[in-house]
């Protein structure tokens, strides 16, 4: 990302720091020199937006309308789930992901399973604490309780892993929270990450106090009233369209919304397969990439995506804007890879230390092997975002190998096991509901 492809490269590390990059021919000399063979060596992928601690949903909620996805999903995670289900979850998200070749996950939930997580696997990331309260009578009670878990989580985080706090969503939140977190995120100062302009749904209810959420609210005698012309609105009413919050979806955006999200350098993570698979439409790249926008990909939970895959996401980043635009040219694989790693770094504000590979940034290495039936590379933007799958040999995060030979190192196969315990749990909870 930070100079053209270089063809026979070397990269060299010192502890936890690139030192030195460019062609092998000028490299100088190393304590331990490993030839990587027909390979591309790129900067770890930043996974922008993930719900780590939903991996045992991978494939539970196929095919439901977005409100009845929102409210099986919450019932589902109170009834039929406990705490350490969630750990391992994560636990199983990271490995899933480091195997693909990520090293950094901007990651929201309501509990403290992900940071825990990402402390254990030692990968670099943001865990956004996720509030919720859409009655504003709510609010103080509501932030209370956040200030508490943030006050929990702040002695632990590390230079790798960083604290964040995530008010939910227009549908969840209240007007009211949203300043309180505003403010909150003001004195601590703590990045936030938001869901906002996602689907039809949300847009009904924050602008005619109408659809499935406006009646799930009013049944709980909570007011519904018009809150403005678009969620997008809310945001910066409340203090938070700015530098250092994450906003997450904005597929129902227009020209001004989007020019305002740029000017208030607001990071967007563009989740292109939940996107599509939740129906909600394919939100405009190409009109944030003009305007100068920090962007960058997520993958979002397994609920709403059964793979994470960086690469495909930024494959379907790419077509999703030729087929919008119909035109070939639309986003390159260049530019798509761009977004699986400095987008991704520059939207959640750690393009400092990773995202590219550059003397004096952190270490964080993704190594992928081209296949015996991959060939031939003509351009390794390409190859890695068009071509086969490669393979993700080797996986570095902050000069500590995290995958060697395509296996995540340490990682205990028995978590694997008690997430596929929790998904048939959640099976035979969904299948004993009337209805069902």
């Amino acid at each position: 990302m930070a100079t053209p492809p270089i063809a026979n490269g070397t990269v060299i590390t010192e502890h936890d720091r690139i030192v030195w990059v460019g062609p092998r021919a000028t490299a100088p000399a190393g304590d331990r020199d490993e030839e990587l063979g027909e390979s591309i060596l790129t900067p770890g992928l930043v996974n922008a937006h993930t719900h780590l601690d939903l991996t045992m949903m991978r494939g539970f909620l196929d095919g439901l309308p977005f409100f009845d996805w929102v409210r099986t999903l919450t019932q589902a995670t109170r009834e039929a789930l406990g705490g350490a289900d969630f750990l391992d979850a994560a636990m199983l998200g990271i490995a899933e992901g480091l195997a693909s070749g990520i090293t950094t996950f901007g990651d929201t939930a309501p509990g403290d399973a992900a940071f825990e997580a990402m402390l254990r696997m030692r990968v670099r990331g943001i865990a956004y604490r996720e509030v919720f309260g859409p009655d504003p009578q709510q609010c103080d009670s509501s932030i209370a309780t956040l200030r508490d878990q943030v006050a929990a989580m702040r002695p632990r985080a590390t230079s790798l892993v960083r604290v964040g706090i995530s008010p939910h969503a227009p549908y969840s939140v209240s007007d009211a929270l949203f300043a309180a977190v505003a403010r909150l995120a003001h004195e601590e100062m703590l990045p936030v990450a938001v869901h906002i302009a996602e689907g039809k749904d949300e847009q009904a209810l924050v602008a005619r106090a109408e659809g499935p959420f406006a009646e799930f609210l009013h049944g709980r005698d909570i007011p519904v009233v018009p809150r403005g012309d678009h969620p997008v609105q809310l945001l910066e009413r409340a203090g938070l369209l700015r530098a250092g919050t994450l906003l997450i979806h904005c597929v129902r955006v227009n020209e001004r919304t989007i020019q305002q999200i740029a000017a208030a350098g607001c990071g967007v993570a563009h989740c292109p397969a939940s996107n599509a698979r939740l129906g909600h439409g394919i939100a405009p790249l190409t009109d944030f990439l003009r305007a100068g926008a920090r962007i960058g990909l997520g993958s979002d939970s397994m609920a709403s995506n059964d793979r994470m895959d960086l690469l495909e996401e930024a494959r379907l980043a790419s077509h999703g804007q030729r087929i919008r635009l119909r035109t070939a040219d639309a986003v390159s694989a260049k530019a798509a890879f761009r977004l699986a790693t400095l987008g991704g770094a520059e939207a959640l504000r750690c393009d400092h230390e990773t995202g590219s590979l550059e003397g004096g940034k952190q270490a964080d290495l993704a190594v992928f092997a081209i296949p015996p039936t991959g060939g031939p590379v003509f351009d390794p933007y390409v190859a890695l975002i068009f071509g086969p799958r490669p393979v993700t040999s080797r996986v570095i995060v902050a000069g500590v190998e995290r995958v060697r030979d395509g296996v995540v190192v340490g990682f205990d196969p028995q978590i694997a096991a008690r997430v596929h315990e929790a998904a048939e749990r959640l099976h035979g909870w969904r299948a004993a509901r009337p209805g069902s």
